[in-house]
């Protein structure tokens, strides 16, 4: 139920958690000073759970549909010029994540990872038009032979310090499996070549991993 990337933080918090109310419970002569700090500790380590929660999610595999690749919010829909790799105009999607939804990062389509790089950066808020050049950020490329290359980015929020990215050069990838986790509020750029078939529109919440958000014509 949790994602392995949430088990050190998962058990210090728990160890934390019991430590101060135990303290709490032995130190603070205040009744309802007493139950405050019990209680918010608590509540913390209960938000910290849910974050790191990682569902089981069953893919309906298809070479010719993409599939959302995170929980969360569309937040741009357009044609963009993407300068990074492709260097020419591409359809983006983005999807912004809560610190609420599930965090995991899934493979919006199979086949090869073609480039994958880290880049260092600032923590503007994940919904800043800049974020997706100037935050802290993963690019993966992945190619199959239905949709040729796709580019995916996974960007750091304000609150995010750190992006784990499981995308190797030349890694065999299933749509729908594990690719990575991003840590504290985040967002997924999208970049598919003119001429797919969006499924989906600004606002909409989707599903990652079981969600068609594209397909081919």
């Amino acid at each position: 139920m949790f994602h392995k990337e949430g088990y050190q933080i998962i058990i210090t918090s728990f160890i934390l958690v019991a430590v101060i109310a135990v303290l709490a419970e032995y130190k603070i002569s205040l009744e309802w000073l007493r139950m405050i700090v019990q209680v918010t500790m608590v509540i913390l380590l209960i938000l910290i759970l849910q974050f790191f929660r990682n569902p089981k999610r069953i893919t309906p595999i298809n070479d010719k549909h993409l599939i959302a690749p995170v929980d969360g919010k569309v937040v741009i829909v357009e044609e963009v010029f993407e300068k990074e790799y492709f260097k020419d105009r591409r359809l983006q999607i983005s999807i912004f994540m809560s610190p609420l939804n599930v965090h995991v990062t899934r493979y919006t389509m199979g086949g090869f990872v073609k480039f994958s790089k880290y880049h260092p950066g600032k923590y503007l808020v994940a919904w800043h038009p800049k974020s997706s050049e100037l935050n802290e950020r993963t690019t993966v490329v992945i190619e199959n032979d239905k949709f040729g290359e796709i580019l995916y980015r996974q960007i750091a929020g304000a609150v995010a310090r750190r992006i784990v990215n499981y995308a190797e050069i030349g890694k065999k990838v299933v749509q729908g499996e594990d690719a990575g986790f991003i840590k504290f509020g985040s967002r997924v750029d999208l970049f598919l070549p003119i001429g797919t078939t969006i499924d989906v529109k600004v606002n909409d919440t989707v599903k990652g991993g079981v969600q068609k958000i594209a397909h081919l014509a």
